[in-house]
């Protein structure tokens, strides 16, 4: 997740013009859904927010995702084509502050059904500095997590909401509401496709926190710092190796500050994320002589992903949990 790879505002506002002075060219097989089917055109700028769209709108809806699967979407350039079409659609679901190539052409595409997923729920800071100097909490406090700054977000926020399936509730019950306000004619069918997803995620919960609640220790070690708000909820650590770049190197200081906190808390794994090489993490395991394991952040679903859904990734992402923090 390497944010320096963003492009440039400037960058992205000059594709924004283009692609929107484009949209007469495009027929409408190219623009985000067409409407030809009677559907509701959505487009959701990446996993989390697809799945949404897909388990709530069910058959009413025919989404497109700006994010191909397997690609990086802290990384995602949107091409003019992508742009344009965005005025096209009948509604936008996006998570502000994780794309901010996305952020700017949502806000030129002058769509009226456009939700933002972060304006459904709460936002949490979970620490300033991720260079190694202030890691958001002290070593022995078991309900603090890393920091996400994002360039392009506000300060301190993290968007990582969809890890918590409280929160994830709470955006997807927002969801509900809006899609019944922009399709009231399969309003019906929205609030029951959102209680039964509701219904699923309070489950999920439910596992979460009975599966976690006894274990040898709290502390879990991550290549990407992802899990702020799953740590909190459920009375967990996370220590972030090198901050918000699941592929930077970590400095020697941190390398130590992990080696310590690793004893002191008795961690047994390094977690890495299946968008990103694992190789950070398995030379820091090698030299501290822990285990390796994936913690799937969910930012898209690929081969490598324990699951076919976003349910499926989580229960696998609480087996995993469960095996380093010696759950019992």
């Amino acid at each position: 997740m390497n944010v320096r790879r963003l492009i440039p505002a400037t960058a992205v506002a000059g594709a924004v013009v283009l692609g929107l002075t484009t949209l007469s060219a495009c027929s409408s097989s190219d623009a985000a859904g067409g409407g030809s089917d009677g559907k509701l055109d959505v487009v959701a700028s990446f996993y989390p927010m697809q799945y949404l769209a897909e388990e709530i709108g069910g058959s009413h809806v025919s989404v497109t995702t700006l994010t191909k699967p397997g690609a990086e979407p802290h990384d995602l350039e949107l091409s003019p084509k992508q742009i344009g079409s965005l005025s096209d659609a009948d509604y936008i679901l996006y998570l502000k502050g994780i794309q901010p190539a996305v952020d700017d052409a949502v806000g030129q595409a002058g769509v009226k059904n456009t939700v933002d997923a972060a304006s459904l729920t709460t936002l949490e800071d979970h620490g300033t500095e991720v260079d190694g100097h202030d890691h958001g909490h002290d070593e022995g406090d078991d309900h603090e997590g890393e920091d996400h700054d994002h360039e392009g977000e506000e300060a301190g926020a993290d968007p990582h909401i969809w890890l918590d399936p409280v929160k994830y509730a709470e955006v997807a019950k927002g969801v509900g509401k809006s899609l019944e306000k922009a399709d009231p004619d399969h309003a019906s069918d929205y609030r029951e496709n959102t209680a039964k997803l509701v219904g699923e995620l309070d489950s999920l919960d439910k596992a979460y926190a009975s599966g976690l609640k006894d274990t040898a220790t709290k502390t879990f070690i991550t290549t990407h710092s992802a899990f702020g708000y799953l740590a909190e909820r459920y009375g967990l650590t996370q220590e972030g190796v090198a901050g918000i770049d699941p592929e930077a190197e970590p400095s020697p200081a941190r390398i130590n500050e992990i080696h310590a906190v690793a004893e002191k808390n008795k961690a047994t794994t390094v977690f890495f994320e299946t968008l990103a090489s694992d190789k950070t993490a398995a030379t820091l395991a090698k030299d501290l002589g822990l285990e390796t394991d994936v913690l799937d952040p969910l930012e898209g679903i690929t081969g490598k992903s324990k699951g076919a859904d976003y349910l499926e990734v989580m229960k696998s992402n609480l087996t995993a949990l469960q095996k380093a923090l010696g759950a019992k």
